[in-house]
């Protein structure tokens, strides 16, 4: 399966992936709003050998399928007490 990933202009770390480049169709306006401005970084084959950094490929796989696009947030802060 073949992505697009795009960063946000408003949220840091913060990446959406999606089916086909430049098609947003399936996007909440809601969420293209918080996001602002889409910057392209990439496209890429999600195949079940591929591994993401901060993602796990299935879950982005399925979420493309079922809802079109895939949100990856920033990694949340650990602290130490």
């Amino acid at each position: 399966m073949q992505c697009a990933i795009y960063k946000s202009s408003k949220k840091a770390d913060t990446y959406l992936y999606i089916e086909h480049q430049s098609d947003f169709s399936r996007v909440p306006d809601a969420l293209m709003q918080l996001m602002g401005e889409p910057e392209f970084v990439m496209s890429l084959e999600l195949t079940p050998e591929r591994n993401l950094a901060q993602a796990d490929p299935d879950e982005v796989r399925k979420q493309l399928v079922d809802q079109g696009y895939y949100l990856q947030l920033p990694p949340k802060a650990y602290t130490s007490e």
